[in-house]
């Protein structure tokens, strides 16, 4: 059974507002992330270049604009770093509406939502991996005004901050109302029944997404009073971890 559909059928056996602390190490996530990198790279070497080189190119033939979009994000224990994705809107898009994304949203460039739908998009984050800012799994990377406007209104909230943000995780691929609350609760999950195991079923139902273009199906931003959740792990799940 995959992830998502776990997290269709387990029930959270936790109150709605109790806070849920780290108990294991995230030590494992060095070699881990070091081992997924060096052996994906060899093994798919002719994709990787074929990747880094046309995504690149197609992105500056679109429009002529940066290949680029840079975003200072809030990772572990408070630290703030840049991170990098290749862009997938029509240059200074801010400007012309709202920070957050919406459904079929206007400013999103044909060829970005190729990106966006694939996850492809997110490749460059890999050297926020490298540098051990991010890890392959974990909480998504929030930008800093984001991240302290939630904290301010969602009690806890900074817990997300206990372990490295992720290039994926549980919340990118079972939340789809984009909700802060629902998406939260998959993260505090996820920091409970943190293991090397858990990491692997993440990237695995991770990459079918990118393979089929699942990505980036969100309903839109939803009420966090109309939040619903449902625990992404069956109980057994991390036996003998």
């Amino acid at each position: 059974m995959d992830v998502l559909a776990e997290a269709q059928t387990c029930k959270m056996n936790q109150a709605d507002d109790e806070l849920v602390y780290p108990i294991k190490s995230d030590r494992y996530k060095l070699w881990l992330d070091f081992s997924i990198l060096v052996s994906a790279h060899l093994a798919l070497l002719p994709i990787w270049v074929l990747l880094w080189t046309l995504i690149p190119l197609l992105i500056w033939i679109g429009d002529r604009g940066p290949v680029f979009f840079v975003q200072q994000r809030v990772g572990k224990n408070g630290k703030v770093f840049a991170v990098r994705k290749f862009r997938t809107m029509v240059p200074d898009a801010a400007k012309l509406g709202p920070v957050w994304t919406a459904k079929d949203d206007p400013r999103v460039t044909r060829f970005g939502k190729v990106l966006r739908r694939t996850a492809l998009d997110e490749l460059p984050e890999l050297l926020s991996i490298l540098k051990r800012d991010m890890s392959f799994v974990g909480p998504r990377a929030l930008d800093l005004e984001e991240q302290r406007a939630l904290e301010e209104q969602v009690p806890g909230f900074e817990q997300r901050l206990s372990v490295l943000p992720g290039l994926t995780g549980l919340a990118q691929i079972c939340d789809r109302v984009d909700d802060p609350i629902s998406k939260f609760r998959y993260d505090q999950e996820y920091i409970r029944r943190l293991s090397p195991w858990l990491d692997c079923k993440i990237l695995v139902q991770s990459v079918c997404n990118t393979v089929m273009a699942r990505w980036d199906r969100r309903i839109g931003k939803g009420s966090w009073e109309e939040s619903k959740y449902k625990s992404p792990i069956d109980e057994d799940s991390d036996a003998g971890n």
